[in-house]
């Protein structure tokens, strides 16, 4: 069953995760939508940290979980960017996927099944 998430990136700017390589690289509400889209449909970001760890093979599998029917959009308002992303991915792997993408820089408002 697939969830809707309802997120805030209060300082787009400031949306980046620890790890360059894993973060955002927009600067659009747009922008932001797309690369979110991109990390819940392919298991490229999470093959990508995947291969930053110690030990890549004792990764649990589930974490790499993708729902190649996923859609997010993305709005500007006012100086916040406010995306609404639509998936089937567990709840616990899309706030993964998020700090990735943002660190801590963002804000989950509201979920509600889609």
């Amino acid at each position: 069953m697939a969830t809707r998430y309802y997120l805030r990136l209060p300082d787009p700017a400031l949306a980046r995760g620890s790890e360059p390589s894993l973060s955002f690289h927009s600067q659009s509400a747009e922008g932001f939508a797309e690369e979110l889209q991109a990390a819940l449909r392919s298991p490229a970001l999470f093959e990508r940290w995947k291969a930053l760890q110690e030990d890549p093979d004792a990764v649990d599998p589930s974490l790499g979980a993708t729902d190649p029917a996923a859609v997010v959009t993305g709005e500007q308002s006012d100086l916040d960017v406010l995306l609404v992303a639509t998936t089937a991915i567990p709840g616990g792997v899309f706030k993964q996927r998020m700090r990735w993408l943002a660190g801590s820089h963002w804000q989950l408002h509201d979920i509600k099944g889609a």
